[in-house]
């Protein structure tokens, strides 16, 4: 279905951006893995994707330095001359009520989340005009639609994703590069497995309709969508993959 797409995945490394390499490699796409952090769990992933007959390599990129993006986009872009799919996945959380909420915190996490994605953007967005073609997928959140306590940034940077995620879509339409987002419920990742027990978590497991927490797999379906010629007249959208969490909050 993607051979012969080239597809960028930040934060590819672990959790939900490994899955969502592995799921584009398996659909014939070469895959550029990229990560900050490190480099044996990056190549792991690499020789998964390579043990399945998969295309991919593995690049270093902070995705909020702007010079490490523009660095990463032209290995890229030298290696295989074109990118068709961007899948903006990199992002942290931290936990912490509002009055002790650092600034630093607060920047390292929207630097992240949201600086991220606009930089990542910006500069593929450069080559998917020349082409005249190109898939944009972000990461978004259920935290994009509604708030919680003691992880404001986190819910600040989620909601300025999809808000984004509606703008860059207008302006790229021109272009036929189609900008969507994806916004996972609670999946059992390594970022929030620490937080899935106790009886907060019972609580919030208790509101989720299908009552229980996503599994691997269940966000291929949306990924599928917006990669692929399927969505080609879909552009602005954010697809929750929750449970139906956002129906009842």
């Amino acid at each position: 279905m993607l051979e012969g797409k080239v597809a960028v995945v930040t934060g590819a490394s672990r959790g939900i951006g490994k899955a969502i390499a592995c799921k584009l490699a398996s659909m014939g796409a070469t895959v550029i893995i990229n990560y900050n952090g490190s480099k044996d769990k990056a190549e792991e992933v690499k020789a998964e994707i390579e043990g399945m007959g998969g295309t991919c390599i593995a690049v270093a990129c902070d995705v909020s330095d702007e010079d490490s993006v523009k660095a990463c986009v032209a290995e890229v872009e030298k290696a295989f001359g074109r990118i068709d799919i961007l899948v903006n996945n990199a992002g942290i959380n931290i936990i912490n009520e509002f009055s002790e909420f650092s600034t630093e915190d607060w920047d390292k996490v929207v630097n992240i989340n949201l600086r991220g994605q606009f930089i990542m953007s910006r500069e593929v967005c450069k080559l998917m005009k020349k082409q005249n073609y190109g898939k944009i997928i972000n990461t978004a959140s259920v935290g994009g639609y509604a708030g919680g306590a003691s992880q404001i940034a986190y819910y600040a940077s989620k909601g300025g994703v999809v808000n984004f995620t509606r703008a860059l879509a207008s302006e790229l339409a021109p272009y036929h590069v189609t900008v969507n987002a994806i916004g996972p419920g609670v999946f059992d990742t390594e970022m929030t497995h620490d937080s899935l027990d106790g009886d907060f978590a019972k609580y919030l497991e208790g509101r989720v309709p299908l009552g229980r927490w996503g599994k691997d797999g269940e966000l291929d379906g949306a990924l599928i969508y917006f990669a692929s010629d399927a969505s080609s007249y879909c552009t602005g959208q954010t697809l929750y993959v929750d449970g139906g969490m956002v129906c009842v909050l």
